[in-house]
């Protein structure tokens, strides 16, 4: 062990350079920057996927009444006390277009909230912390008894009870359709091999 290179600090193994001169003589490249999880959405950033959201055509340049409803809804902004759905309908319906781009959004906020005596600062705060779209108040199931019981194909009678089949599974359009056999007979005829064709 007496032999080992005591200037290894100083130079890599076999003779190359070490890894921090190399890093000296690459130029400096910015770090992308990445958005954490935590990190503020900005009110432009908001406003295009709340544009996006429900259409699945949608670009994200312009904003429709029911969107904005759902963006202030979801922010807290549409309490049903000082601001309502009424009132940015009222608002929105000023500027005699479907959809409102970002420029317009704004001076929309801005004559809502002039006319209701509301801080512009305190919606637009509000519509930045609430997050994306979300669809936190859907409709759940619901599974109780009166539901099963509905629901038990077993106890179907007359032509519901044609639809499915004995695991309860839908028989489709069979289910929903008679089709013909093409024997010359009427439908609920039973006796359809007794009769001789001899004659």
């Amino acid at each position: 062990m007496a032999d080992v290179n005591t200037n290894s600090s100083q130079e890599g193994l076999n003779g190359e350079q070490p890894l921090q001169s190399l890093k000296d003589e690459l130029p400096d490249v910015p770090a992308s920057p990445r958005p954490s999880s935590g990190a503020k959405n900005s009110l432009a950033e908001l406003f295009r996927a709340f544009a996006k959201f429900g259409d699945s055509k949608a670009d994200g340049k312009a904003i429709s009444l029911s969107q904005s409803d759902k963006w202030m809804k979801q922010a807290k902004v549409i309490d049903g006390k000082k601001i309502t759905a009424t009132d940015t309908g009222i608002y929105f319906k000023k500027y005699k277009s479907l959809k409102l781009g970002l420029a317009d959004y704004q001076k929309f906020l801005e004559d809502l909230a002039k006319a209701k005596k509301v801080d512009l600062a305190e919606i637009r705060d509000k519509m930045i912390q609430c997050g994306v779209p979300g669809t936190s108040g859907t409709t759940v199931a619901v599974k109780t008894a009166a539901v099963d019981r509905l629901t038990d194909s077993a106890k179907y009678t007359g032509s519901s009870k044609m639809r499915f089949d004995d695991s309860g599974r839908g028989r489709g359009i069979d289910g929903r359709h008679d089709k013909p056999d093409g024997s010359g007979y009427v439908q609920g005829f039973n006796n359809k091999s007794s009769n001789d064709k001899s004659h």
